[in-house]
């Protein structure tokens, strides 16, 4: 049914799990669209009371988008990218059937996004976030700016942001990023007997409380602002640098 990621009905949660391990199940367009597709789908069907978003092998949950990509896309083709790009993100966020991320490893760029995207983040304990995009003369372009600083405050989030660090899972557990930290040879089946704990309530109680949590930032314009400054950045000098020494894999001279 889909060429990037496995989705599995287990009882009342599904699984969908990031089918690209040789890449460290970056993030490429396709993979992201069949996302969206499946949330859509289960959204539909109703016929599951939770959703776990997890990455293949035991390295990484997403390293980040697939820079290959898009490494010639011009700033229309990077708005374009970004637009589709949100529009999946935002379904997962808004999503009535609670969608928990199992971060198996690295979270950067996309893949950190992809994490904050949903409901909540439960960690591995070899776990790794960070938003290094600047290192690509980029910010981030899914929703990075967002809901970082949602998530972690305004000068958590700058301070990740800027410096393109990378934190380890205890760091994210004490910056709220994550809730909990897990051995990962545990960390499916916590995030299955947490979906497990929730089929008990109400899921329309569940769903309302997710509509009225968003509601609280519906009217947040920088998703949009985020979409123009990412697709700009496409026509700059500093993105040439970044992604040519990225695939050169040499230290950027910006």
């Amino acid at each position: 049914m889909y060429n990037h990621i496995i989705s599995k009905k287990q009882g009342v949660v599904q699984l969908i799990t990031l089918d690209r391990e040789i890449k460290l199940n970056a993030l490429n367009i396709e993979l992201i669209q069949e996302i969206g597709k499946e949330i859509d789908r289960l959204n539909k069907e109703k016929s599951v009371r939770g959703i776990i978003i997890t990455g293949k092998g035991n390295k990484a949950f997403a390293a980040g988008a697939d820079i290959a990509e898009f490494s010639e896309f011009n700033a229309e083709e990077g708005k374009i990218m970004s637009t589709n790009g949100g529009i999946v993100f935002n379904k997962i966020e808004h999503s009535s059937i609670p969608v928990i991320a199992a971060v198996n490893g690295f979270a950067l760029g996309g893949g950190c996004e992809l994490s904050m995207a949903c409901h909540v983040r439960i960690a591995s304990e070899n776990a790794k976030f960070g938003q290094p995009e600047v290192n690509l003369g980029l910010p981030p372009g899914y929703g990075g700016t967002q809901r970082l600083s949602q998530i972690v405050g305004k000068g958590r989030a700058l301070d990740m942001l800027i410096s393109a660090k990378t934190i380890d899972a205890m760091t994210a557990l004490s910056y709220g990023l994550v809730t909990q930290v897990v051995p990962i040879d545990e960390l499916l089946d916590t995030c299955i007997r947490y979906i497990n704990k929730l089929s008990q309530k109400s899921p329309i109680a569940i769903d309302t409380v997710i509509k009225c949590v968003n509601t609280m930032y519906s009217e947040n314009k920088g998703f949009n602002f985020e979409i123009d400054q990412f697709s700009n950045c496409f026509e700059l000098e500093d993105f040439k640098e970044g992604t040519e020494a990225f695939m050169a894999k040499r230290k950027p001279d910006f």
